[in-house]
């Protein structure tokens, strides 16, 4: 065991575990049987989030002895204060390296003694599952030092002791994994010590690309908050209560990740579900920051095939019900040529894009012309009344067209009215090739004025003539006729894209002209030998181009291995490409997989509604999909009951009160936070009113270009830390962990998915239930390392934690935890 076991804030006055070997820096603990009175100053201590970097285990500070008090008497009971010293971490960064298939991981940790006395700590590590144990490195300070290595089933066991004996729930989720462990002695007042822990694993296959995974916590000393070197780095609030604040970096973030690997054709660019990668060149290595503020990081790094794509799938099934997969398609790493495009810019020229409006549009037309060769063609239609075009048929894209061109660009004036329907017809109506792929960017800031007002007939028309051409619209400021932009996008199987009067129109379009510059498959169709797919994502005609990964989210049918296949047009012709891939009956792995397709589920739903009108399984499936995954919706308001109520039979009514947390679009569109009302009747017609009152309300155009905009970015969602990053309230409150989302209320960490309708069971924290919960249900660590009050959601039963209330259970016997399973 480890000897001197305790949390890093050494103010808690708890037993210690028996020591592994001799010790003289600390007298033994005694236990006192008052000991319990001390619970409030421990709880003070708790850490808000503990998740996967190295810990430092220090003795606890002396309780002071108990009073003297008759059996009568009345006597005050002494709470400790806080003591040093005092152990904090300052950064953790990691390095992951790839060469010939194997990871080498090397994590970077400094800690600092902030307290007036010598520190000892023994410093613990989390071994991730496949780690190569002879090639685990301990370096303190620059020497090696030997640490002991543990199996997760040796390791568990004192993880388990020092969780009940410190009442410390952050490491409850490091259960189930290895352990690393070393002595760190002596820390002198104001010393550092850095700590380096190398180790390495095999990168596994998805299909045709090699997966890196790495588990990045938060900062579990959060009194280290003000001792950052460098910057200044930003803090975050937490509740009452806890004592502490968590240091937060750039982009909110407290560590680093970085992975660096030697690129050449046989690799294809890096892609991650859960973090937004910003890659560089550094000499012969290219170097892959990952940021996000989730703490599963997974990158997909493609192996290129050299004439076919590179196809990876990742799969999640939870319930044994229809699983959910993530497929990427990764462009070959050569082709023997691309497939011609037909480019219209259609851009607006009525007098309100008089001034930045227009010269940026124009800046966008020039952005479009860069990404012209000269088998492309080209059109460039303006207009304001009237409708007028560069030329009256397609240009090649020559260098001597594409002066041209520029010049008309820079001739164009702002005046006149709005003749949308005029400038469709114009760009739509044009013969096209069969061997071209026709793509249509349309730019406008305003409503219909002229010609056909109506901007259901005129979505009509564009159906009518639009044959096979992708359109891609750019609504600029809420002036415009959102639901009409994104009508033609969604029905035109491109993207819509709302830009703001502050927001530049010129970076949008760049960023889409280079996406669309050189197509090599089209009219991609996608199946499955094996099992069947269902409510795939992006829907209809789907098109890849070169050095873009395309990615698909669908529901599954089946189990077992399949067979993947990709067909489509190439310039030379049809094609197929295929790989094996794994869909399993069920798996708890890759859970951001179930939110990535509900977020973009709920985009494609909230176009659908504003075309076709409300309907009452529409809104229901919507409210769903927010409730279950967290996800921003117009119906995102949930019921938060706290543990120990009691729900009246056939009512819904809880005896006692209620709160009701509204969040989603309309308080991340304001800025505001998450607003509890007490003692609600109607959760779901009451929902609105909080938001209304945190910031003046929108008027409609602006209340509809910002749903639209948001349907637009969720359609388009990527990864998890992109739409975390979008609908992110106050940090303090909320918290996401694989797919479930949680909002602290009255001190309660909350499951979005908990019912006032569900059977709660309530166990104490740190108590045999406690643990044998977190055994039988894997699941369940992550959600109960938030703290000593939790409340976690199954299907139709719900599990919380909470040190008081009557309510609150010991013992489970393995009949009530196979009634949990059964309804879990």
């Amino acid at each position: 065991m480890l000897d001197r076991l305790s949390r890093s804030r050494s103010s808690r006055a708890t037993a210690s575990l028996p020591a592994a070997r001799p010790s003289t820096a600390a007298p033994r603990d005694r236990r006192y049987t008052w000991m319990a009175t001390l619970a409030l100053a421990a709880l003070a201590a708790l850490p808000l989030l503990a998740e996967a970097q190295g810990r430092l285990i220090t003795p606890p500070c002396n309780a002071p002895p108990p009073p003297r008090c008759r059996p009568d008497a009345d006597c005050a009971i002494p709470v400790q204060a806080v003591c040093g010293p005092t152990l904090v971490r300052l950064t953790s960064d990691v390095k992951i390296a790839l060469g010939d298939r194997v990871l080498r991981y090397e994590v970077t940790e400094v800690f600092k003694n902030t307290g007036p006395r010598v520190a000892e700590a023994d410093y613990v590590f989390p071994l991730p599952a496949g780690a190569a144990f002879e090639d685990l490195k301990l370096s303190i300070n620059g020497e090696l030092v030997a640490g002991e290595t543990m199996s997760a089933d040796k390791a568990r066991g004192i993880y388990e002791e020092i969780v009940r004996r410190q009442r410390d729930p952050a490491l409850v989720e490091w259960m189930g994994s290895g352990m690393l462990r070393a002595r760190i002695f002596p820390i002198a007042p104001g010393e550092e010590k850095k700590v380096v822990v190398r180790y390495q694993s095999v990168a596994q296959r998805e299909g045709d690309a090699l997966r890196i995974d790495y588990r990045r916590g938060t900062d579990p000393n959060g009194s280290g908050a003000q001792l950052q070197r460098g910057a200044v780095r930003a803090t975050h609030s937490v509740p009452p209560g806890t004592g502490r604040d968590v240091p937060q970096g750039e982009d909110g973030e407290w560590s680093s990740v970085q992975f660096v690997y030697q690129p050449g054709s046989n690799y294809g660019e890096p892609y991650s579900p859960t973090h937004t990668l910003r890659t560089r060149n550094e000499g012969r290595l290219r170097s892959v920051e990952a940021r996000g503020s989730a703490s599963e990081l997974t990158i997909l790094l493609p192996l290129r095939r050299a004439n076919s794509a590179a196809l990876s799938v990742l799969a999640h099934n939870p319930d044994r019900d229809r699983g959910f997969a993530l497929i990427t398609i990764t462009p070959p790493a050569t082709t023997r040529r691309s497939v011609p495009r037909d480019l219209t810019f259609v851009v607006d020229v009525s007098g309100s894009m008089a001034g930045r409006k227009l010269e940026q549009a124009k800046a966008a037309g020039r952005a479009l012309l860069e990404t012209l060769r000269p088998e492309d063609r080209f059109r460039i239609i303006d207009f304001s009344t009237d409708v007028r075009s560069f030329r009256d048929g397609w240009a090649s894209g020559t260098d001597g067209n594409l002066a041209e061109a520029r010049r008309y660009l820079a001739s164009l004036r702002a005046e006149g009215s709005t003749n949308i329907s005029g400038a469709l017809e114009e760009a739509l109506q044009r013969g096209r090739s069969t061997e071209r792929l026709p793509l249509v960017v349309f730019v406008t800031d305003g409503e219909p004025t002229v010609g056909e007002r109506n901007p259901d007939a005129i979505a009509a028309l564009a159906a009518r003539q639009r044959g096979d051409a992708r359109v891609f619209a750019v609504g600029v400021s809420a002036d415009v006729n959102a639901t009409l932009i994104e009508q033609l996008a969604v029905e035109g199987h491109g993207t819509a894209h709302f830009v703001r009067d502050s927001e530049s129109v010129e970076r949008t379009v760049s960023l889409l002209a280079r996406r669309l510059s050189t197509p090599v498959l089209t009219n991609v169709r996608l199946r499955v030998d094996g099992v069947r797919l269902s409510q795939v994502l992006p829907a209809g005609a789907l098109d890849v181009f070169a050095g873009q990964d395309l990615v698909v989210l669908a529901r599954y049918n089946g189990d077992g291995r399949a067979t993947v296949l990709l067909e489509g047009e190439s310039a030379d012709g049809p094609v197929t490409w295929s790989t094996q891939a794994s869909f399993p009956a069920q798996s708890r792995e890759n859970p951001f997989v179930a939110r990535l397709w509900a977020a973009q589920r709920v985009g494609w739903l909230a176009a659908e509604k504003r075309k076709r009108g409300s309907s009452t399984e529409m809104d229901a499936e919507i409210r769903s999909l927010g409730e279950r995954y967290g996800i921003p919706t117009e119906f995102s308001s949930y019921l938060v009951v706290e543990p120990g109520m009691q729900v009246a039979a056939n009512s819904g009514r809880v005896g006692g009160r209620q709160d009701v947390v509204v969040t989603g679009s309309a308080t991340a569109a304001s800025g505001a936070r998450p607003v509890k009302r007490s003692d609600a009747r109607d959760a779901a017609a009451d929902a609105a009113a909080p938001a209304a009152l945190a910031a003046p309300a929108p008027s409609a155009n602006e209340a509809r270009f910002e749903a639209a905009k948001a349907a637009a970015a969720q359609r388009e969602m990527k990864s998890v830390s992109e739409m975390d990053a979008r609908s992110r309230g106050d940090g303090a409150t909320e918290r996401t962990l694989g797919s479930r989302r949680f909002a602290l209320v009255s001190g309660v960490w909350t499951d979005a998915r908990y019912t006032a309708s569900m059977r709660t069971v309530t166990v104490k924290p740190f108590s045999p239930a406690y643990f044998a919960l977190v055994q039988r249900f894997p699941d369940l660590a992550a959600p109960f390392a938030l703290g000593e009050r939790v409340v976690v959601a199954g299907k139709s039963v719900a599990v919380a934690i909470a040190p008081d209330g009557t309510t609150a259970v010991s013992t489970l016997d393995a009949a009530a935890i196979d009634a949990i399973a059964r309804n879990w």
